[in-house]
């Protein structure tokens, strides 16, 4: 009788869409993630001044990464538009733009992720993975500078959140939380049941007055006091 492979299956690469309106920009992307085909596919690459509403369904896409700067409509208004829609796709903006004014205009907009376009392949393939399982992801660039300008808070602070009435342990949370860290993942690094955690996210969303965790992970940033 033959053997039974305890291996477990490996995920499929992360179905992805690019979005430019450059094409040299899009076919060098392309290559670029083209390396890391063990991760990420690029099923789809896609011209701004195409019907992306039409388009990019029919591609099955799983994440969808947007350049901010595009001629004619800008990739917020653009997110904006496909994300009204609902849509079975998480989308990512790419961009040089690292200013935390369009980081959380990205976030409020319901974006899982801010990358900047200075990141490696590997670094994007990784990204984009830990987008596709759900997370919210921010650039570490621009998630450190937030962070090291929370830690000069005064002192008057006992922790960060506790001006918004959120406890040690929510605070703890909703940091974990912006780290780009899931439920199970949360769970696991504060040694508590997910149930738990999703109590405490309960809370949090109504002490901050948000209804979801991109919500949250904006809100949390542009007060400056978690990364």
């Amino acid at each position: 009788m033959g053997t039974v492979s305890t291996q477990p299956d490996k995920a499929a690469p992360v179905r992805v869409v690019l979005v430019n309106d450059d094409q040299i920009i899009v076919d060098g992307l392309h290559s670029m993630l083209a390396r890391h085909r063990d991760q990420v596919t690029v099923v789809g690459r896609v011209l701004a001044s195409d019907d992306l509403a039409a388009t990019i369904p029919d591609l099955e896409a799983e994440v969808v990464l947007v350049d901010l700067h595009i001629e004619g409509e800008s990739g917020l208004e653009l997110a904006a538009r496909l994300l009204a829609e609902d849509p079975p796709f998480r989308l990512v903006i790419f961009t040089d733009d690292a200013e935390e004014r369009r980081l959380f205009e990205a976030l409020r907009l319901g974006v899982s992720g801010y990358l900047l376009k200075s990141l490696s392949g590997v670094q994007l393939a990784d990204h984009l993975v830990r987008v596709a399982a759900g997370q919210v992801v921010v650039d570490p660039t621009i998630a450190t500078r937030i962070a090291l300008r929370g830690a000069q808070l005064g002192g008057a602070q006992l922790w960060p959140g506790s001006n918004l009435s959120l406890s040690q342990r929510e605070s703890q949370v909703l940091a974990l939380l912006v780290d780009g860290l899931s439920n199970r993942l949360i769970a696991a690094e504060l040694v508590v049941g997910e149930e738990t955690v999703k109590t405490h996210l309960r809370s949090i969303y109504r002490k901050l007055g948000v209804n979801d965790r991109a919500a949250a992970v904006a809100t949390a940033m542009r007060l400056g006091a978690f990364g």
